[in-house]
Protein backbone atom coordinates (compact mmCIF):
# COMPACT_ATOMS: atom_id res chain seq x y z
CA UNK A 1 0.00 0.00 0.00
CA UNK A 2 1.26 3.79 -0.77
CA UNK A 3 -0.07 5.10 1.74
CA UNK A 4 -0.64 8.26 0.22
CA UNK A 5 -3.74 11.34 0.48
CA UNK A 6 -4.27 14.06 -1.46
CA UNK A 7 -5.69 16.86 0.02
CA UNK A 8 -6.91 19.39 -2.41
CA UNK A 9 -8.05 23.26 -1.01
CA UNK A 10 -10.94 24.71 -2.95
CA UNK A 11 -10.86 23.68 -6.42
CA UNK A 12 -14.00 25.49 -6.78
CA UNK A 13 -15.85 27.12 -9.87
CA UNK A 14 -15.30 30.54 -8.37
CA UNK A 15 -11.49 30.13 -8.19
CA UNK A 16 -10.73 27.89 -11.11
CA UNK A 17 -12.72 28.78 -13.88
CA UNK A 18 -12.03 32.10 -15.57
CA UNK A 19 -15.52 33.15 -15.20
CA UNK A 20 -15.31 32.72 -11.26
CA UNK A 21 -15.98 35.35 -9.37
CA UNK A 22 -12.92 35.32 -7.86
CA UNK A 23 -10.70 33.55 -10.68
CA UNK A 24 -7.20 32.27 -9.93
CA UNK A 25 -5.12 33.50 -13.00
CA UNK A 26 -3.60 29.67 -14.00
CA UNK A 27 -5.68 27.56 -11.60
CA UNK A 28 -7.31 25.62 -14.72
CA UNK A 29 -3.55 25.34 -15.76
CA UNK A 30 -3.45 23.45 -11.86
CA UNK A 31 -6.37 21.56 -12.23
CA UNK A 32 -4.82 19.80 -15.44
CA UNK A 33 -1.74 19.09 -13.55
CA UNK A 34 -3.88 17.20 -10.73
CA UNK A 35 -5.89 15.57 -13.31
CA UNK A 36 -2.65 14.06 -15.21
CA UNK A 37 -1.33 13.01 -11.39
CA UNK A 38 -4.91 10.79 -11.39
CA UNK A 39 -4.06 9.64 -15.23
CA UNK A 40 -0.72 8.40 -14.47
CA UNK A 41 -0.42 7.74 -10.94
CA UNK A 42 -3.61 7.76 -9.57
CA UNK A 43 -3.01 3.68 -8.44
CA UNK A 44 -0.84 5.95 -5.88
CA UNK A 45 -3.17 8.24 -3.95
CA UNK A 46 -5.38 5.99 -1.91
CA UNK A 47 -7.91 9.04 -0.49
CA UNK A 48 -8.83 12.33 -1.46
CA UNK A 49 -10.12 15.39 0.53
CA UNK A 50 -11.21 17.88 -1.25
CA UNK A 51 -12.31 21.35 0.93
CA UNK A 52 -14.92 23.78 -0.02
CA UNK A 53 -15.20 27.66 0.37
CA UNK A 54 -19.16 27.94 1.37
CA UNK A 55 -20.84 31.35 1.85
CA UNK A 56 -24.09 33.05 2.45
CA UNK A 57 -24.23 36.47 0.57
CA UNK A 58 -24.14 38.32 3.58
CA UNK A 59 -20.92 37.70 4.87
CA UNK A 60 -18.10 39.56 7.04
CA UNK A 61 -15.68 39.55 3.78
CA UNK A 62 -18.61 40.64 1.24
CA UNK A 63 -19.11 44.16 0.18
CA UNK A 64 -23.19 43.51 1.38
CA UNK A 65 -22.35 43.44 5.37
CA UNK A 66 -20.74 46.82 4.91
CA UNK A 67 -21.46 50.42 4.31
CA UNK A 68 -19.27 53.46 4.30
CA UNK A 69 -20.34 56.73 5.51
CA UNK A 70 -22.66 57.37 2.75
CA UNK A 71 -24.19 54.23 2.58
CA UNK A 72 -22.41 52.33 0.17
CA UNK A 73 -21.03 49.05 0.16
CA UNK A 74 -17.16 48.69 -0.31
CA UNK A 75 -15.13 47.86 -3.42
CA UNK A 76 -13.94 44.11 -3.21
CA UNK A 77 -10.11 44.33 -2.04
CA UNK A 78 -10.75 46.98 0.50
CA UNK A 79 -9.26 46.61 3.37
CA UNK A 80 -11.42 47.36 6.63
CA UNK A 81 -9.48 48.00 10.04
CA UNK A 82 -10.84 48.59 13.35
CA UNK A 83 -10.18 51.82 13.43
CA UNK A 84 -11.95 52.59 10.36
CA UNK A 85 -15.17 51.74 12.36
CA UNK A 86 -14.30 53.57 15.26
CA UNK A 87 -13.25 56.85 13.03
CA UNK A 88 -16.78 56.09 11.41
CA UNK A 89 -15.09 55.30 7.69
CA UNK A 90 -17.39 52.17 7.57
CA UNK A 91 -19.95 50.55 9.69
CA UNK A 92 -21.91 47.27 9.70
CA UNK A 93 -25.33 46.98 7.46
CA UNK A 94 -27.06 45.84 10.30
CA UNK A 95 -26.26 47.99 13.14
CA UNK A 96 -27.24 44.71 15.33
CA UNK A 97 -23.77 43.14 13.91
CA UNK A 98 -21.64 45.76 15.15
CA UNK A 99 -20.32 44.82 18.18
CA UNK A 100 -19.86 40.67 17.37
CA UNK A 101 -17.78 42.57 14.28
CA UNK A 102 -15.83 44.91 16.49
CA UNK A 103 -14.57 41.64 18.22
CA UNK A 104 -13.55 39.94 15.70
CA UNK A 105 -11.83 43.11 14.17
CA UNK A 106 -10.14 43.30 17.64
CA UNK A 107 -9.31 39.65 17.74
CA UNK A 108 -7.86 39.67 13.96
CA UNK A 109 -5.83 42.61 14.63
CA UNK A 110 -4.50 41.31 17.74
CA UNK A 111 -3.15 38.08 15.85
CA UNK A 112 -1.71 40.77 13.63
CA UNK A 113 -4.15 40.02 10.55
CA UNK A 114 -6.08 42.00 8.75
CA UNK A 115 -9.20 41.99 7.03
CA UNK A 116 -10.09 41.92 3.09
CA UNK A 117 -13.39 42.35 1.04
CA UNK A 118 -13.34 39.84 -1.51
CA UNK A 119 -16.27 39.76 -4.57
CA UNK A 120 -18.94 37.50 -3.43
CA UNK A 121 -17.67 34.21 -4.42
CA UNK A 122 -18.68 30.42 -3.32
CA UNK A 123 -21.98 30.79 -2.46
CA UNK A 124 -23.60 27.96 -1.16
CA UNK A 125 -25.68 25.94 -4.07
CA UNK A 126 -24.70 28.11 -6.88
CA UNK A 127 -22.36 27.29 -9.90
CA UNK A 128 -19.58 29.49 -8.29
CA UNK A 129 -19.31 27.11 -5.01
CA UNK A 130 -19.79 23.46 -7.30
CA UNK A 131 -15.93 21.49 -7.35
CA UNK A 132 -15.06 22.34 -10.73
CA UNK A 133 -16.24 19.80 -13.10
CA UNK A 134 -13.03 18.32 -14.72
CA UNK A 135 -11.25 17.73 -11.41
CA UNK A 136 -14.61 16.10 -9.65
CA UNK A 137 -15.07 13.85 -13.00
CA UNK A 138 -11.32 12.64 -12.88
CA UNK A 139 -11.79 11.90 -9.24
CA UNK A 140 -14.97 9.98 -9.98
CA UNK A 141 -13.27 7.63 -12.57
CA UNK A 142 -10.30 7.11 -10.23
CA UNK A 143 -12.76 5.44 -7.70
CA UNK A 144 -14.46 3.55 -10.20
CA UNK A 145 -14.31 -0.46 -9.48
CA UNK A 146 -11.90 0.30 -6.38
CA UNK A 147 -12.78 0.67 -2.67
CA UNK A 148 -11.22 3.86 -2.66
CA UNK A 149 -13.05 6.93 -1.34
CA UNK A 150 -13.29 11.06 -1.35
CA UNK A 151 -14.62 13.73 1.18
CA UNK A 152 -15.24 17.39 0.69
CA UNK A 153 -14.65 19.28 4.33
CA UNK A 154 -17.21 22.61 4.00
CA UNK A 155 -15.84 25.84 5.75
CA UNK A 156 -16.68 29.53 5.75
CA UNK A 157 -20.48 28.77 6.19
CA UNK A 158 -20.51 31.29 9.81
CA UNK A 159 -20.68 34.41 7.92
CA UNK A 160 -18.81 36.85 11.30
CA UNK A 161 -15.41 35.55 10.60
CA UNK A 162 -13.18 34.48 7.57
CA UNK A 163 -12.15 30.46 6.72
CA UNK A 164 -9.51 30.43 5.23
CA UNK A 165 -7.38 27.54 5.84
CA UNK A 166 -8.74 23.92 6.24
CA UNK A 167 -8.50 23.47 10.16
CA UNK A 168 -10.14 26.21 11.33
CA UNK A 169 -11.81 29.79 11.00
CA UNK A 170 -9.51 32.87 11.87
CA UNK A 171 -11.36 33.81 14.70
CA UNK A 172 -13.14 30.70 16.63
CA UNK A 173 -16.66 30.97 18.30
CA UNK A 174 -16.75 28.08 20.82
CA UNK A 175 -20.60 27.76 20.26
CA UNK A 176 -19.96 27.60 16.43
CA UNK A 177 -18.32 23.98 15.96
CA UNK A 178 -17.41 25.07 12.11
CA UNK A 179 -15.26 27.81 13.14
CA UNK A 180 -13.13 25.29 15.60
CA UNK A 181 -9.74 23.28 14.79
CA UNK A 182 -11.35 20.26 12.77
CA UNK A 183 -9.15 17.67 15.16
CA UNK A 184 -11.36 14.83 12.81
CA UNK A 185 -9.03 15.88 9.58
CA UNK A 186 -6.13 16.00 11.43
CA UNK A 187 -6.88 12.29 12.19
CA UNK A 188 -7.50 11.37 8.75
CA UNK A 189 -4.63 13.01 7.43
CA UNK A 190 -2.31 11.68 10.31
CA UNK A 191 -2.98 7.54 9.14
CA UNK A 192 -1.15 8.03 5.83
CA UNK A 193 3.09 8.34 5.40
CA UNK A 194 2.36 11.12 2.48
CA UNK A 195 0.08 13.72 2.31
CA UNK A 196 0.08 15.59 -0.73
CA UNK A 197 -1.71 19.42 -0.56
CA UNK A 198 -2.56 21.40 -3.61
CA UNK A 199 -5.13 23.64 -4.75
CA UNK A 200 -6.43 27.34 -4.42
CA UNK A 201 -5.24 29.67 -4.00
CA UNK A 202 -1.72 29.45 -2.68
CA UNK A 203 -1.73 33.07 -1.01
CA UNK A 204 -4.76 32.43 0.84
CA UNK A 205 -5.74 28.90 1.81
CA UNK A 206 -3.59 26.86 0.82
CA UNK A 207 -1.11 28.99 2.79
CA UNK A 208 -3.34 29.34 5.92
CA UNK A 209 -3.94 25.42 5.89
CA UNK A 210 -0.23 24.47 5.92
CA UNK A 211 0.33 27.28 8.76
CA UNK A 212 -2.66 25.92 10.62
CA UNK A 213 -0.49 22.41 10.48
CA UNK A 214 2.46 24.27 11.56
CA UNK A 215 1.02 25.87 14.61
CA UNK A 216 -1.45 23.32 15.93
CA UNK A 217 -0.38 19.56 14.01
CA UNK A 218 3.42 19.75 13.30
CA UNK A 219 3.64 16.22 13.35
CA UNK A 220 2.23 16.49 9.71
CA UNK A 221 4.95 18.46 8.42
CA UNK A 222 7.43 15.41 7.74
CA UNK A 223 4.50 13.73 5.76
CA UNK A 224 3.29 16.75 3.47
CA UNK A 225 4.28 17.19 0.29
CA UNK A 226 3.89 20.47 -2.14
CA UNK A 227 2.72 20.36 -5.09
CA UNK A 228 3.77 23.85 -6.60
CA UNK A 229 2.76 23.32 -10.23
CA UNK A 230 -0.82 22.66 -8.26
CA UNK A 231 -1.54 25.88 -6.93
CA UNK A 232 -1.48 29.60 -7.77
CA UNK A 233 -1.58 33.05 -5.88
CA UNK A 234 -4.43 35.72 -5.96
CA UNK A 235 -3.19 38.71 -8.53
CA UNK A 236 -0.90 40.98 -6.58
CA UNK A 237 0.15 38.33 -3.56
CA UNK A 238 2.90 36.18 -5.58
CA UNK A 239 4.87 36.09 -2.28
CA UNK A 240 2.45 36.21 0.39
CA UNK A 241 2.93 32.35 1.08
CA UNK A 242 6.76 32.36 0.65
CA UNK A 243 7.95 32.72 4.22
CA UNK A 244 5.04 29.72 5.39
CA UNK A 245 6.33 27.66 2.96
CA UNK A 246 9.91 28.08 3.85
CA UNK A 247 9.00 27.15 7.71
CA UNK A 248 7.11 24.36 6.35
CA UNK A 249 10.20 22.63 4.78
CA UNK A 250 12.48 23.81 7.94
CA UNK A 251 10.10 21.69 9.95
CA UNK A 252 10.23 18.77 7.19
CA UNK A 253 7.97 19.52 4.91
CA UNK A 254 9.12 18.55 0.91
CA UNK A 255 8.53 21.20 -2.20
CA UNK A 256 7.71 18.94 -5.29
CA UNK A 257 5.83 18.56 -8.41
CA UNK A 258 2.94 16.70 -9.68
CA UNK A 259 5.52 15.51 -12.05
CA UNK A 260 8.23 14.25 -9.87
CA UNK A 261 6.07 13.28 -6.83
CA UNK A 262 6.11 9.48 -7.50
CA UNK A 263 9.82 9.15 -8.95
Amino acid sequence: MNNTILLIIDPQNDFCDAKGALYVPNAEKDIRNLTELFDKHGDKIDEVVLTADDHIPYDIAHPAFWVDKDGAHPKPFTTITLQDIKDGKYNTSSTDDRDITIEYLEQLEANGKTHTIWPEHCIAGSWGADIYPALLSKIFEWMDGTNKQYQIVRKGWYPYTEHFGAFEAEVQYPMVESTLFNTPLVRVLSRFSKILIAGEAKSHCVCNTIKQMINKAPELMPKLVILDDAMSPVAGCENLANDTLAQATKMGAKLSYTTTVFK
